[in-house]
């Protein structure tokens, strides 16, 4: 279940009076008022910015010289099981208002809605008296809170029905039809007001979830290939920078790619075209270096400006391809698309961004602490201006150090008597490129040591942890007679839907985050 404790846009954005309810004022001067339920059911996908689905949804009222306004929004999905609808109806109302007293605007109404499709052989009547008990505990939850909910909304198979109207008249016992999306005046205020609704959960979700079809199997053996080369390296403190180095090089070229790419139309065309852009062997490659937490918070730092759309595909493109037994890989580049899009304005895709990334590891505490911030309505100018000074400053640390090798070597010479002083020197890094993870110290503090880091880490199929520490197994080279792993038995023995082993290759991502 996901919180969504505010909307894109203003929270004040609507009045309300006895019988009618004003949305506005806009960045336009423009205030459409809503007087039936009808058109509060209209409003739904507008005070969100999508349409529900399987949902319940308070919407904060706050009273202002004698009239409403629209306050906070708050989403959680329906559980299945009737037993918990209590507590997540007490954990949806608690959530809203306390939030709104922490912002100093304690709600003094609700609206409530629930919102469903039918299952097969059910009609949207039958949803509608279906949920009703759940209504019924919202209701009763805000009052305990003392706030009224005015006005209980059920939105199902294109109709809408109202538990507080008693009125046939108005709404009758098969419900009202929904108007034709686009079509009402509250649409056309919004195109004005430049609202904009994003369709339901369930596409934007689906950018981000692992793929189940075309390319599972390769992904999954370039990701068990790449654990194979790259985790003894990580867990090796003398190459463990060179590894992050080497992951944000990549990820800048794949950045540069993407924005090189000619555009195309539609989301889901965009997504594929992406995917073509980005090889198995970089997706592994990405997937694994940023399970380090130092590389990741140095990825953050394309979060703004001309990076931040191409960086926002890449972690896009990158969850995607956490499939298999890597689904929890998925948190990191998960948090990194939620972070971006939070830092651009698109507090929808945050949300969900963050939550996915919850799903595949509870304790991933990057995200719980962005989940948390984002639903409060904090402002994340705070966490970009650290970002960007510990980008100028490695930018500067770098170029320091290689100005200083340049002038060391240019002092000593060649050693072999040719060439001329300083040829041996290292090019200047792009100053516009991130500089390579440091290992020792991060933000003042000392880092974890490889046992700690290798809690963390995927392990080499058919290798014992002990082993790679103690430098007993080297890592699996790229030529053809490397370790074959199990999803490259697989793909010998004729398997395409198989998974691989939890033991060949897995990383307790959340465990780095204890620190913190």
């Amino acid at each position: 279940m996901t919180n969504h404790s505010e909307t894109t846009g203003p929270s004040e954005n609507g009045d309300i009076t006895r019988g009618a309810v004003p949305l506005g004022p806009s960045a336009h001067d423009t205030q459409v008022t809503l007087r039936t339920p009808a058109e509060l059911a209209d409003a739904l996908p507008y005070l969100l910015g999508y349409r529900p689905e399987d949902s319940m949804v308070l919407v904060a009222l706050n009273d202002r010289a004698g009239r409403g306004r629209f306050g906070g929004r708050a989403r959680l999905g329906i559980p299945a099981n009737e037993d918990d609808w209590e507590s997540a109806a007490r954990q949806l109302a608690q959530g809203l208002v306390t939030g709104g007293e922490r912002r100093g605007v304690r709600p003094e109404q609700m609206v409530a809605y629930v919102c469903q499709e039918p299952a097969p052989g059910e009609s949207g009547r039958d949803v509608m008296q279906r949920l009703a008990p759940l209504t019924r505990l919202l209701r009763i939850e805000c009052g305990r809170l003392d706030v009224p909910v005015i006005e209980a909304l059920c939105v199902s198979d294109g109709r809408f029905w109202s538990y507080c109207c008693p009125t046939e008249e108005c709404c009758p016992p098969d419900g009202v039809p929904m108007g034709l999306p686009g079509t009402s005046v509250l649409a056309a205020a919004a195109a004005y007001a430049g609202i904009q609704v994003r369709g339901s959960l369930r596409e934007l979700r689906s950018r981000l979830l692992p793929r189940e079809a075309g390319g599972v199997l390769e992904q999954e053996i370039a990701l068990d290939s790449a654990g194979m080369a790259l985790v003894p390296r990580i867990l090796d403190d003398a190459f463990r920078a060179d590894v992050a180095e080497e992951t944000l090089a990549l990820a800048r070229r794949v950045i540069d790619r993407y924005a090189a790419a000619t555009p195309v139309s539609g989301t889901h065309q965009a997504d594929v075209r992406d995917d073509t852009l980005l090889s198995h062997d970089e997706a592994a490659t990405l997937i694994l270096g940023l399970q380090d937490r130092t590389t990741r918070d140095h990825a953050a730092a394309w979060m703004e400006g001309d990076e931040a759309g191409p960086a926002l595909r890449l972690w896009r493109a990158l969850a995607r391809r956490c499939v298999g037994s890597y689904g929890e890989h998925a948190a990191a580049p998960l948090t990194l698309a939620g972070w971006v899009a939070w830092s651009t304005g698109d507090d929808l895709e945050a949300r969900e961004a963050f939550a996915m990334a919850l799903g595949a590891d509870p304790d991933y505490l990057f995200a719980k602490l962005l989940h948390q911030a984002c639903n409060e309505g904090l402002d994340p100018e705070s966490i970009r201006r650290c970002l960007r000074t510990e980008r100028t400053e490695r930018t500067e640390n770098t170029a320091h150090a290689g100005r200083t090798e340049l002038t060391d070597r240019a002092g000593r010479g060649p050693a072999d008597g040719t060439g001329a002083v300083g040829d041996a020197g290292p090019p200047l890094p792009d100053a516009g490129d991130p500089a390579p993870a440091r290992s020792g110290t991060r933000r003042g503090r000392p880092s974890r040591t490889a046992d700690t880091a290798a809690d963390r880490l995927p392990r080499p199929a058919g290798t014992r942890l002990g082993q790679v520490r103690a430098g007993r197994t080297r890592p699996a080279a790229a030529g053809p007679g490397r370790t074959r792993t199990r999803a490259a038995e697989k793909a010998e023995r004729g398997e395409t839907g198989g998974r691989a082993g939890r033991e060949g290759t897995r990383s307790g991502t959340g465990r780095d985050e204890r620190d913190e």
